[in-house]
Parts: C-alpha cells; structure tokens; sequence
C-alpha cells in the first residue's frame, strides 16, 4: 500500500524560526515539510539537522529561478539550486523549472539538465504544474508530454483553473495525459478566476473542492496500482495576495496556516 505523506509548507511562515515552525508542525500532526532552503550554509545545516531530528520527512522546492528571465541566468540558478537541494537528501525535488516564454529547445535543455542532476545524486526532480513556467498551460505542457516520457510533475492544477478559466471539464484527454506523470501534489484548490479559493470548506466552493479531489484520487489510484511506496502531498494555501485582503483595512479573509492543517486533515481522513 503507497503511503501517503502529508507536507506542511513553510511558504507562508518564512519569518517564523526553525524551532518554533517544526514544533507547530508537530502539533498539527503533519508528515514533513517542504520548503526552499535557506542560501546561508550555517542555517541551512540548522534547519536540516532540526527536520531529521525531529524525524520529520522533506520536500524541497526550488523556486528562486522565477526571479531571473534571462535564460542563461535561470539556468545557472538552476543548476546550482538543484544541486544543492539534492545535497540535502530530501524525498524529492519540487522545481519550478523554465519560462512559459523561452523555446521549448530551452525548456527541454533546462528539464535534461534536472534529470542530470537528479542521476547524479539520487533524487527524484519534478517540476511544478505552475503559471508562467513551461507547464503554465495544459496546451503548453502536451508537446513535452509527447517528447519526454521520463518527465515527472507536481500537480498544482489550481494554477490550471486560472489560465483556463475552468475546473478543466472540457479537457479530459489532458487530464488523462498528466494524471499518470504526477509524483506531487499541492492541495490547494482554484477556482475558475484564480488559483486560490478563499476557504475551500465553504459550501459556496463546494463544487471547486469536489474536481480537486477527484483528481487527487485519481493519483492516489495510480501511484497505488503502480505500487509506489511513498506519495507526498502539500497542502499549499498560500499568504497574501493568494489569501485575499480587504480592501482599504487590508485585513485577511483567512488564515492559511488554519486552512493547510484543515486540508491536512481532510486528506488524512480520505487516503488513510
């Protein structure tokens, strides 16, 4: 039986020490973390040897490139962000790999140099289903899908209610394409205008939250039959502005630490 591994996102909690994070993550009762990895080595080391002692799992997700659109820029990033995420022996690599304007020539240089670095060190790299990276769009993605059978993904399909205003109804044969490379998932759920509902208990969301988990199940049912031994999910609801502010007090409509342990628990209740 594939067991199910539930990450709580430092994303979000970034100003909260190591410390204080992991024992809140405790408390809620989560697997893992994934987060990125602090640049600084001294902290870095810290918060690895805090997560292995406290024998919690880790994900890390690779994000910085997003800040460099020049190509050779975001490759160099690239290389050495990976690598260094690999260095630290998590599960698995969550990389936000590419731009959904450079060529796929370079998208496909920038995937083969992750599955360089993954060989090298023996950790699984997979790259985020996310706006404006290669896979920012389902029409986007299928071309790598056809070319690259070894590609393997995260599924935030949230990001995917957005760029195709829809819960993807009309786009079943995609669905059916990328459901079997997914090895990730963050729970979050979008709806047709965003990438993040304001709570997905609300009875108003009530259909988003039901195509999200039908495509969860989904993955859950494939990893099983390929009898994979781990799956890890994140729940992901993200800070401001992917929790939404009143205008003029600012104020936030939710809690996003309060809605990932929520999800959390849902999940738990559901693949148990």
């Amino acid at each position: 039986m594939t067991a199910i591994r539930i990450l709580a996102p430092q994303w979000g909690n970034n100003d909260v020490p190591a410390a204080e994070f992991i024992d809140r993550v405790m408390a809620a009762g989560f697997d893992g973390i994934e987060m990125s990895l602090p640049d600084d080595g001294a902290e870095r080391e810290d918060w690895l040897r805090r997560i292995a002692d406290a024998g919690l799992d880790l994900v890390v997700s690779q994000w910085q490139t997003v800040f460099h659109s020049e190509f050779h820029a975001h490759r160099a990033a690239l290389q050495s962000l990976l690598a260094q995420a690999c260095a630290a022996r998590p599960l698995l690599v969550n990389s936000h790999t590419g731009k959904d304007f450079y060529s796929p020539e370079q998208n496909e240089e920038l995937i083969a140099l992750a599955d360089a670095i993954a060989r090298e060190y023996g950790v699984p790299i997979v790259h985020e289903i996310h706006r404006s990276r290669f896979s920012g769009h389902p029409m986007l993605l299928r071309p790598y899908l056809q070319r690259l059978p070894q590609l393997r993904l995260t599924a935030d399909l949230s990001h995917w209610c957005a760029a195709c205003e829809s819960l993807l109804e009309d786009q079943p044969a995609t669905l059916d394409a990328v459901l079997p490379r997914v090895r990730h998932i963050h729970a979050r759920v979008g709806h047709a205008q965003g990438p993040q509902v304001p709570d997905f208990r609300a009875p108003e969301y009530a259909v988003e939250l039901a195509a999200h988990l039908a495509w969860w199940d989904r993955i859950v049912a494939l990893r099983r039959a390929d009898g994979d031994a781990v799956l890890t999910i994140t729940p992901e609801f993200g800070p401001a502005p992917y929790t939404f502010r009143l205008p003029y007090t600012q104020a936030l409509v939710a809690d996003a630490w309060e809605l990932n342990v929520a999800m959390a628990g849902l999940l738990r209740e559901r693949y148990s």
